[in-house]
C-alpha cells in the first residue's frame, strides 16, 4: 500500500478587492514563500510544482516560481475553471503519492477585475455549451445577464421546486459566512450582517440576492506536499495527512434532466464525495470541519446533501438546526468561505487547503472547531471539475 502524502507547509496572503492587491507574481511569490517557511524548507528541495491561474497569460507560474527560485524543476501551469487551485493540489499529491517526487508544490493565485464573471475570448465559440443549453431551459434566462448567477440562481429555483425551500434559508448560508469570517483575519468581508440585510439586497436570479453571491477578489494561497519518508529524513513537523482525494468531470447524467441541480455539479461532487470515503474507510459522521465551494448560496446548500453531511432534501433543516455550523453535526467553512473570504477563483481550492490544515493543527485561533481530526474539502469548477480531498491528523 502506498504511504499518504503530507501537507508539510501552507501558505496564504490576506484576499482584497479587485484594484487593491500587488501584482499576481508578487501575491503568488509571497504565498510560495510563506508555505516554505511553514514546512521548514528551502525552495531547493523541491522537486516538482504547479502552478493554477485562471486569468494569466501562459506560463506564469514559471514567472512566479522564478521569484523565489530557478532550479530546473518542471513547472505545470493549470487552468480548471473555479476548481484550479484543488487542480493544482491534486497533481502534487498525484506526483508525491505515486513516488515521481518526494516533495511538490502547490500554488494558486488571481488578479481578478471588478464586476461579473464573462466571457474573456469573445472572437470564438465559448466554453460550457451544454451547460449554458440547460441553464436556457431555466424560465426568465437572460442571455445578456451575467451567467454565472443565473445558473446558480436557478439551482436555487430548481431546490425549492422539489423541496419547498423559503428564501430565507439561502440567506441564512450568507448569515453564517460572515459570521464565521469575523474570525478570520484573511478574510475580504469580516463585518457581521443579519437576515434581514441579506434579504433587503438587490436580487439577483431566483433566491439570490447580492449578499448571496461571491465577489471577484484578489489572492494567493500555496501548499508543499511531501512524502513521510522525505518529512522524517528533514525532520518535519507535518500533522496532516492528505488520506484520500477524487477529482471528477460530468456524466450524461448531468444532462438532459431538465434539473440545474444536476447540471452544476450535484453529480460529479457526489461522485467525488463517495470515492474519498470509501478511500480513506470514513464517512461523513467521522467529519468534524467542511470547507465547500459556495460560490453563491444554493451551491452550498446543495452541496450539503451532496457531500452526504445531510440526507437529500433536508438541507434546509440542517441550517436552521444549525448543523453547519460551531456545536453542530459539521463546521462548514468556518474560513467563512468563498462568500466572505473571497474567491480569487486559482487560489481558492488552496486557501480551503490552508484552512483545514489549520484546523487540524489546532491553530486556527477564534474559529478553531473542538476536536477536529478529519475534514473535507469541496471545489467545483463548471465545465467541470469537481475535487473533493479528505485530511486527517497523523
Amino acid at each position: 500500500m502506498r504511504s499518504k502524502p503530507l501537507v508539510a507547509g501552507v501558505g496564504m496572503i490576506p484576499f482584497t478587492k479587485p484594484g487593491q492587491s500587488e501584482d499576481w507574481d508578487m501575491m503568488a511569490e509571497k504565498a510560495i514563500r510563506m508555505a516554505l517557511s511553514d514546512a521548514g524548507i528551502g525552495y531547493d528541495l523541491v522537486q516538482a510544482a504547479y502552478a493554477g491561474f485562471m486569468y494569466a497569460d501562459s506560463t506564469a507560474g514559471q514567472s512566479a516560481f522564478y521569484r523565489v527560485g530557478v532550479t530546473g524543476i518542471p513547472i505545470v501551469n493549470v487552468n480548471n475553471n473555479c476548481a484550479t487551485g484543488s487542480t493544482a493540489l491534486y497533481l502534487a499529491r498525484q506526483i508525491v503519492e505515486l513516488g515521481g517526487a518526494d516533495c511538490a508544490i502547490a500554488v494558486g493565485f488571481e488578479q481578478m477585475l471588478p464586476g461579473a464573471l464573462g466571457w474573456i475570448f469573445n472572437d470564438r465559440k465559448a466554453v460550457l455549451e451544454k451547460h449554458t443549453e440547460e441553464s436556457q431551459s431555466i424560465p426568465g434566462w437572460d442571455p445578456n445577464g451575467p451567467m454565472a448567477v443565473q445558473q446558480f440562481g436557478g439551482v436555487g429555483m430548481d431546490y425549492q421546486k422539489r423541496y419547498g425551500a423559503k428564501d430565507e434559508t439561502f440567506a441564512q448560508i450568507s448569515v453564517k459566512a460572515r459570521r464565521h469570517a469575523a474570525n478570520n483575519p484573511l478574510a475580504l468581508f469580516r463585518t457581521p450582517i443579519t437576515l434581514e440585510e441579506v434579504m433587503a439586497a438587490k436580487q439577483l436570479f431566483g433566491p439570490v440576492t447580492r449578499l448571496q453571491a461571491c465577489a471577484p477578489t484578489c489572492g494567493a494561497a500555496a501548499a508543499v506536499i511531501v512524502s513521510p519518508k522525505f518529512a522524517a529524513k528533514h525532520g518535519l513537523s507535518a500533522v496532516v495527512e492528505i488520506k484520500a482525494q477524487a477529482m471528477t468531470s460530468d456524466t450524461d447524467a448531468s444532462f438532459g434532466t431538465g434539473s440545474m441541480i444536476d447540471a452544476i455539479g450535484y453529480g460529479i461532487s457526489q461522485s467525488a464525495a463517495d470515492q474519498v470515503y470509501e478511500e480513506a474507510g470514513l464517512g461523513p459522521n467521522d467529519i468534524q470541519v467542511v470547507e465547500l465551494h459556495d460560490c453563491f448560496t444554493p451551491n452550498e446548500l446543495i452541496m450539503y446533501e451532496a457531500l452526504r453531511l445531510c440526507p437529500e432534501g433536508q438541507a434546509e433543516q440542517y441550517i436552521w438546526d444549525g448543523d453547519n455550523s460551531y456545536g453542530g453535526k459539521h463546521v462548514v467553512n468556518p474560513s467563512g468561505g468563498l462568500l466572505s473570504k473571497g474567491h480569487p477563483l486559482g487560489a481558492t481550492g488552496l486557501a480551503q487547503c490552508y484552512e483545514l490544515t489549520q484546523q487540524l493543527r489546532g491553530n486556527a485561533e477564534a474559529r478553531q472547531v473542538d476536536g477536529a481530526r478529519h475534514a473535507l474539502q469541496h471545489n467545483l469548477g463548471l465545465g467541470s471539475a469537481g475535487v473533493v480531498t479528505l485530511y486527517g491528523r497523523v
